[in-house]
């Protein structure tokens, strides 16, 4: 199993994105949470201190640094864990603006790798008019 970052159709990462404006130590801090998920075998889970189902196939990846919390939204597709959203967690529930954009980006995400494949273009040879 490997994590990879989601991409939007504009070409950004908003997980990736929001990772590198982190500070200090918090960044490398969540990016090893991410590594946990790397190890994960195909239909394994983390425990439940370190990942969480939100809804239906949709997860959290539960990160600590000190006494923030963060989650990302991750689902999984194959071989991959998709990683859609991050937030800084502040109350009890997690926001459901948040998750729906999670939901969304899944979506878009479904949509994308469903589409018809594009025609490679022919390189030029000899034979090429």
């Amino acid at each position: 199993m490997q994590a990879v970052y989601y991409r939007a159709p504009d070409g950004t990462e908003p997980v990736l994105d929001y990772l590198r404006l982190l500070k200090g130590r918090r960044r490398p801090t969540i990016e090893n949470q991410i590594t946990r998920l790397n190890l994960c075998r195909v239909g394994e889970h983390l425990p439940i201190e370190y990942a969480k189902q939100v809804d239906g196939e949709l997860r959290e990846l539960r990160c600590h640094y000190g006494s923030e919390l963060y989650r990302i939204y991750y689902r999984q597709s194959r071989h991959l864990f998709i990683l859609l959203h991050v937030i800084r967690k502040g109350g009890a529930k997690l926001p459901e603006r948040d998750t729906t954009i999670a939901r969304q980006r899944w979506l878009d995400f479904r949509f994308r790798m469903d589409a018809q494949p594009r025609h490679t273009l022919r390189p030029a040879g000899r034979d090429a008019p």
